[in-house]
């Protein structure tokens, strides 16, 4: 579901980044206030596994589309709104510079719709009201392919929305709407099954990650060792088992459009953009020599930027490479966050 700057205008496409950018700030206040030690680097792992996981799409029986966990959910469920909000933003902005999965413009609108509105949103006024101190397994099962589903609902409404509003595509709203709410259901389905299955487990498992408890510092080293080989192994053997068929929203624009493109010429801001992604995008299409985007000849823009799993090409040592670049990069910025924050907090600072 993430979006390629084809669909957005700048104005749309801007107002996104300053909402997302907005509560990224608030995310980071609510983060450090934090006292627990061990949240940067179990942030660093799940956004490497998370990073990982999204590497793999599942097709979706009988539509031709596939789609991939987008973690929100399940993230919060392990760390909480703030701390996976973040995490999942981190992700985001990883895939967008470095692997040019998503646009620039774009941005703003995918920490939005796959960041802010299961992390922010449906946690705290869905999954939290619902689920109770002590669910039971039927309880809890409920509670929690309901709230991935109105996610993956949510997040797909507003892509149409930010579509439409932007009005540069060919992409009629009542047809656009019809086509991407079922397809995203389906995957909504799928999203919560998965969540459902690694809460399950960890409960067995690993029950001091799922209650957020301060494990000791052994049992806290396993635990994210084993997290950090379980990432590794997905971004590079089972990647290569992916889907190749399109994601839902890939294949939303297919059905409408014929063949899956829109009209590829950029000025002004989305220009600039993607100018800046073709510098920055040296793992594009999660390979390591040069991909497509960096040639210079301009060719119609894709509603959808294709990830590895979606066109087969991506996998082995580029998702490993992303995946400890992930949680380097997000570890390392959660512990100067929250370094920077006791600082300031000290007498005289």
């Amino acid at each position: 579901m993430h979006m390629a700057d084809a669909l957005l205008s700048p104005a749309v496409g801007t107002a996104m980044w300053a909402v997302s950018a907005g509560s990224v700030a608030l995310a980071s206040r609510r983060l450090c206030r934090k006292r627990d030690d061990r949240l940067a680097p179990l942030m660093g792992v799940l956004g490497g596994f998370l990073f990982a996981a999204q590497m793999i799409n599942f097709s979706i029986p009988g539509t031709g589309s596939s789609g991939h966990l987008t973690g929100g959910l399940l993230l919060a469920i392990l760390l909480g709104p703030s701390a996976a909000f973040l995490t999942v933003a981190s992700v985001l902005v990883i895939q967008a510079f470095l692997f040019a999965d998503g646009g620039l413009l774009a941005l703003g609108c995918n920490i939005f719709n796959l960041g802010i509105i299961p992390a922010l949103l449906v946690y705290p006024l869905c999954y939290q009201r619902l689920i109770g101190q002590s669910p039971g397994r039927r309880r809890e099962s409920v509670v929690t392919m309901v709230s991935a589903v109105i996610a993956m609902q949510l997040g797909a409404l507003c892509v149409v929305l930010e579509t439409a509003a932007s009005g540069i595509s060919v992409l009629p709203l009542d047809k656009f709407l019809f086509l991407m709410q079922p397809i995203h259901f389906a995957i909504g389905l799928v999203e919560g099954a998965v969540t459902l299955a690694v809460v399950s487990f960890l409960r067995k498992a690993r029950p001091e990650l799922l209650a957020r408890s301060t494990p000791g510092v052994a049992s806290g080293r396993i635990a994210f060792a084993a997290l950090l080989v379980v990432s590794l192994l997905v971004a590079g053997a089972l990647s290569r088992f992916a889907s190749e068929k399109p994601d839902g929203l890939e294949w939303s624009v297919e059905q409408v459009t014929g063949d899956g493109s829109l009209p590829g010429h950029r000025s002004g801001l989305s220009a600039l953009l993607g100018a800046l992604q073709k510098r920055t995008a040296w793992l594009a299409e999660y390979r390591i020599a040069p991909a497509a985007i960096h040639a210079e000849a301009p060719a119609p823009a894709p509603a959808a930027s294709q990830s590895a799993a979606a066109t087969g090409k991506g996998s082995g040592l580029p998702g490993v490479i992303g995946t400890l670049l992930t949680v380097l990069l997000v570890a390392g910025a959660t512990l100067l966050l929250r370094r920077g924050n006791r600082g300031s907090d000290t007498p005289g600072a």
